[in-house]
Protein backbone atom coordinates (compact mmCIF):
# COMPACT_ATOMS: atom_id res chain seq x y z
CA UNK A 1 0.00 0.00 0.00
CA UNK A 2 2.98 2.33 0.78
CA UNK A 3 4.68 1.10 -2.35
CA UNK A 4 1.81 1.40 -5.35
CA UNK A 5 -1.28 2.84 -3.58
CA UNK A 6 -2.73 2.86 -7.10
CA UNK A 7 -2.82 -0.90 -6.96
CA UNK A 8 -3.60 -1.86 -3.94
CA UNK A 9 -6.21 0.48 -2.20
CA UNK A 10 -7.06 -0.96 1.06
CA UNK A 11 -5.96 -4.08 3.30
CA UNK A 12 -8.51 -6.70 1.98
CA UNK A 13 -7.67 -5.85 -1.58
CA UNK A 14 -3.93 -6.14 -0.95
CA UNK A 15 -4.25 -9.36 0.05
CA UNK A 16 -6.07 -10.64 -2.21
CA UNK A 17 -4.37 -9.40 -4.99
CA UNK A 18 -0.75 -10.67 -3.36
CA UNK A 19 -2.90 -14.09 -2.70
CA UNK A 20 -3.46 -14.23 -6.08
CA UNK A 21 -0.49 -12.99 -7.81
CA UNK A 22 2.41 -15.13 -5.30
CA UNK A 23 -0.35 -17.28 -2.80
CA UNK A 24 0.80 -17.74 0.26
CA UNK A 25 4.43 -17.63 -0.42
CA UNK A 26 3.79 -13.89 -1.75
CA UNK A 27 2.02 -13.20 1.84
CA UNK A 28 5.37 -14.43 4.00
CA UNK A 29 7.90 -13.17 1.34
CA UNK A 30 11.19 -11.72 3.56
CA UNK A 31 9.79 -13.31 6.66
CA UNK A 32 13.34 -14.93 7.40
CA UNK A 33 14.72 -11.29 6.75
CA UNK A 34 11.91 -9.89 9.42
CA UNK A 35 12.88 -13.11 11.51
CA UNK A 36 16.74 -12.33 11.71
CA UNK A 37 16.20 -8.62 11.89
CA UNK A 38 13.59 -7.67 14.57
CA UNK A 39 15.33 -10.75 16.78
CA UNK A 40 18.09 -8.59 16.66
CA UNK A 41 16.72 -5.03 17.31
CA UNK A 42 14.47 -6.85 19.88
CA UNK A 43 17.63 -8.01 22.09
CA UNK A 44 20.20 -5.41 21.71
CA UNK A 45 16.27 -3.03 22.37
CA UNK A 46 15.48 -4.68 25.79
CA UNK A 47 19.09 -5.60 27.12
CA UNK A 48 19.98 -1.87 26.78
CA UNK A 49 16.78 -0.67 27.94
CA UNK A 50 17.34 -2.52 31.07
CA UNK A 51 20.93 -1.40 31.47
CA UNK A 52 19.97 2.41 30.47
CA UNK A 53 16.96 2.67 32.67
CA UNK A 54 19.56 1.38 35.48
CA UNK A 55 22.11 3.62 34.87
CA UNK A 56 19.46 6.85 34.36
CA UNK A 57 18.33 5.58 37.81
CA UNK A 58 21.72 5.75 39.76
CA UNK A 59 22.07 9.45 38.38
CA UNK A 60 18.94 10.27 39.11
CA UNK A 61 19.09 8.43 42.33
CA UNK A 62 16.30 6.65 43.83
CA UNK A 63 13.36 9.70 44.67
CA UNK A 64 13.96 11.74 41.72
CA UNK A 65 13.93 8.42 39.17
CA UNK A 66 10.30 7.61 40.80
CA UNK A 67 8.97 11.23 40.27
CA UNK A 68 10.61 11.59 37.06
CA UNK A 69 9.48 7.70 36.19
CA UNK A 70 7.96 8.46 32.37
CA UNK A 71 11.31 10.87 31.67
CA UNK A 72 13.40 7.98 32.80
CA UNK A 73 11.71 5.27 30.92
CA UNK A 74 11.77 7.89 27.69
CA UNK A 75 15.59 8.65 28.13
CA UNK A 76 16.05 5.20 28.32
CA UNK A 77 14.09 3.81 25.61
CA UNK A 78 15.44 6.12 23.01
CA UNK A 79 19.01 5.21 24.01
CA UNK A 80 18.52 1.35 23.48
CA UNK A 81 16.76 2.19 20.28
CA UNK A 82 19.71 3.78 19.09
CA UNK A 83 21.87 0.96 19.03
CA UNK A 84 19.17 -1.57 18.01
CA UNK A 85 18.68 0.45 14.94
CA UNK A 86 21.80 -0.48 13.98
CA UNK A 87 21.53 -4.04 14.49
CA UNK A 88 18.34 -3.83 12.16
CA UNK A 89 18.63 -1.47 9.48
CA UNK A 90 20.63 -3.99 6.77
CA UNK A 91 17.94 -6.81 7.02
CA UNK A 92 15.25 -3.97 7.11
CA UNK A 93 16.54 -2.82 3.82
CA UNK A 94 17.15 -6.06 1.92
CA UNK A 95 13.68 -7.51 3.55
CA UNK A 96 11.85 -4.20 1.67
CA UNK A 97 14.10 -5.01 -1.29
CA UNK A 98 12.94 -8.35 -1.90
CA UNK A 99 8.83 -7.51 -0.85
CA UNK A 100 8.92 -4.78 -3.17
CA UNK A 101 10.83 -5.27 -6.10
CA UNK A 102 9.64 -8.81 -7.93
CA UNK A 103 12.32 -10.63 -9.35
CA UNK A 104 15.32 -8.82 -7.47
CA UNK A 105 16.00 -11.63 -5.44
CA UNK A 106 14.03 -14.09 -3.02
CA UNK A 107 16.75 -14.55 0.37
CA UNK A 108 19.59 -12.64 1.89
CA UNK A 109 21.45 -14.46 0.18
CA UNK A 110 20.63 -13.31 -3.22
CA UNK A 111 19.92 -9.91 -2.22
CA UNK A 112 22.83 -8.81 0.04
CA UNK A 113 25.35 -9.27 -2.38
CA UNK A 114 23.51 -7.28 -5.45
CA UNK A 115 23.29 -4.39 -3.15
CA UNK A 116 26.74 -4.27 -2.27
CA UNK A 117 27.34 -4.03 -5.74
CA UNK A 118 24.94 -1.24 -6.40
CA UNK A 119 25.68 1.12 -3.45
CA UNK A 120 28.44 -0.88 -1.00
CA UNK A 121 27.66 -0.53 2.26
CA UNK A 122 25.64 2.68 2.11
CA UNK A 123 23.08 0.51 0.38
CA UNK A 124 22.36 -0.87 4.15
CA UNK A 125 22.43 1.82 6.17
CA UNK A 126 21.33 4.82 4.19
CA UNK A 127 17.91 4.18 5.70
CA UNK A 128 19.37 3.95 9.39
CA UNK A 129 18.26 7.60 10.20
CA UNK A 130 14.66 7.62 8.69
CA UNK A 131 14.45 4.28 10.83
CA UNK A 132 15.88 6.45 13.82
CA UNK A 133 13.56 9.12 13.06
CA UNK A 134 10.66 5.90 13.28
CA UNK A 135 11.99 3.89 15.90
CA UNK A 136 13.23 5.97 18.40
CA UNK A 137 9.64 7.73 19.20
CA UNK A 138 7.99 4.38 18.25
CA UNK A 139 9.79 2.79 21.34
CA UNK A 140 10.13 5.62 23.23
CA UNK A 141 6.02 5.61 23.19
CA UNK A 142 6.22 1.57 23.71
CA UNK A 143 7.32 1.76 26.72
CA UNK A 144 6.48 5.12 28.94
CA UNK A 145 3.14 4.42 27.09
CA UNK A 146 2.48 0.68 28.20
CA UNK A 147 4.18 1.76 31.63
CA UNK A 148 1.83 4.58 32.28
CA UNK A 149 -1.49 2.67 30.98
CA UNK A 150 -0.76 -0.12 33.30
CA UNK A 151 -0.27 2.22 36.40
CA UNK A 152 -3.96 4.10 34.73
CA UNK A 153 -5.55 0.80 34.39
CA UNK A 154 -4.97 0.09 38.10
CA UNK A 155 -6.17 3.12 39.18
CA UNK A 156 -9.04 4.06 38.13
CA UNK A 157 -10.60 0.84 35.54
CA UNK A 158 -9.63 -2.15 37.76
CA UNK A 159 -11.66 -1.77 41.33
CA UNK A 160 -9.19 -3.33 43.36
CA UNK A 161 -5.28 -2.88 43.89
CA UNK A 162 -3.06 -5.09 41.61
CA UNK A 163 -1.44 -7.56 44.45
CA UNK A 164 -5.10 -8.59 44.66
CA UNK A 165 -5.75 -9.35 41.06
CA UNK A 166 -5.37 -13.02 39.95
CA UNK A 167 -3.14 -13.97 37.19
CA UNK A 168 -5.74 -14.09 35.15
CA UNK A 169 -6.84 -10.46 35.69
CA UNK A 170 -2.81 -9.19 35.73
CA UNK A 171 -2.66 -10.54 31.91
CA UNK A 172 -5.85 -8.98 31.01
CA UNK A 173 -4.62 -5.22 32.22
CA UNK A 174 -1.46 -6.28 30.28
CA UNK A 175 -3.28 -7.28 27.00
CA UNK A 176 -5.04 -3.74 27.29
CA UNK A 177 -2.38 -1.41 27.70
CA UNK A 178 0.06 -3.35 25.41
CA UNK A 179 -2.56 -2.74 22.40
CA UNK A 180 -3.49 1.27 23.67
CA UNK A 181 0.48 1.39 23.32
CA UNK A 182 0.71 -0.29 19.97
CA UNK A 183 -1.85 2.13 18.57
CA UNK A 184 0.02 5.43 19.87
CA UNK A 185 2.95 4.03 18.44
CA UNK A 186 2.08 3.19 15.29
CA UNK A 187 0.92 6.57 14.58
CA UNK A 188 3.62 8.10 15.83
CA UNK A 189 6.23 6.37 14.01
CA UNK A 190 4.23 5.59 10.90
CA UNK A 191 5.14 9.14 8.48
CA UNK A 192 9.15 7.72 9.19
CA UNK A 193 7.81 4.13 8.26
CA UNK A 194 6.52 5.44 4.86
CA UNK A 195 10.26 7.37 4.33
CA UNK A 196 12.07 4.01 4.98
CA UNK A 197 9.84 1.83 2.54
CA UNK A 198 10.30 4.07 -0.25
CA UNK A 199 14.23 4.76 0.39
CA UNK A 200 15.21 1.00 0.52
CA UNK A 201 13.20 0.28 -2.55
CA UNK A 202 14.70 3.49 -4.51
CA UNK A 203 18.26 4.10 -5.62
CA UNK A 204 20.41 7.03 -5.13
CA UNK A 205 17.33 8.66 -3.29
CA UNK A 206 17.26 10.78 -0.38
CA UNK A 207 15.00 11.05 3.14
CA UNK A 208 13.98 14.48 2.13
CA UNK A 209 12.75 13.83 -1.60
CA UNK A 210 10.98 10.90 -0.47
CA UNK A 211 8.95 12.99 2.29
CA UNK A 212 8.35 15.72 -0.55
CA UNK A 213 6.86 13.19 -2.97
CA UNK A 214 4.57 11.45 -1.12
CA UNK A 215 3.19 14.06 1.06
CA UNK A 216 1.29 14.76 4.08
CA UNK A 217 -1.39 12.33 2.68
CA UNK A 218 0.99 9.78 1.46
CA UNK A 219 3.25 8.81 4.77
CA UNK A 220 -0.48 8.30 5.97
CA UNK A 221 -0.73 5.31 3.74
CA UNK A 222 -1.28 1.85 5.54
CA UNK A 223 -1.94 3.17 8.62
CA UNK A 224 -4.87 1.00 9.72
CA UNK A 225 -2.69 -2.26 8.81
CA UNK A 226 0.11 -1.00 10.83
CA UNK A 227 -2.28 -0.20 13.92
CA UNK A 228 -3.80 -3.80 13.67
CA UNK A 229 -0.01 -5.45 13.26
CA UNK A 230 1.17 -3.11 15.92
CA UNK A 231 -1.27 -3.52 18.31
CA UNK A 232 -1.25 -7.19 18.00
CA UNK A 233 2.70 -7.44 18.46
CA UNK A 234 2.48 -5.31 21.61
CA UNK A 235 -0.35 -7.71 23.14
CA UNK A 236 1.81 -10.51 22.29
CA UNK A 237 4.99 -9.20 23.64
CA UNK A 238 3.17 -7.91 26.80
CA UNK A 239 2.17 -10.47 27.88
CA UNK A 240 5.44 -11.64 28.77
CA UNK A 241 6.27 -8.97 31.07
CA UNK A 242 5.97 -9.71 34.50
Amino acid sequence: MQMDPQKYKGIFNGFSITFKEDGVHGLAKGWALTFIGYSMQGLCKFVFYEVFKVLYSNMLGEENAYLWRTSLYLAASASAEFFADIALAPMEAAKVRIQTQPGYANTLRDAAPKMYKEEGLKAFYKGVAPLWMRQIPYTMMKFACFERTVEALYKFVVPKPRSECSKPEQLVVTFVAGYIAGVFCAIVSHPADSVVSVLNKEKGSSASLVLQRLGFRGVWKGLFARIIMIGTLHCSGSSMTP
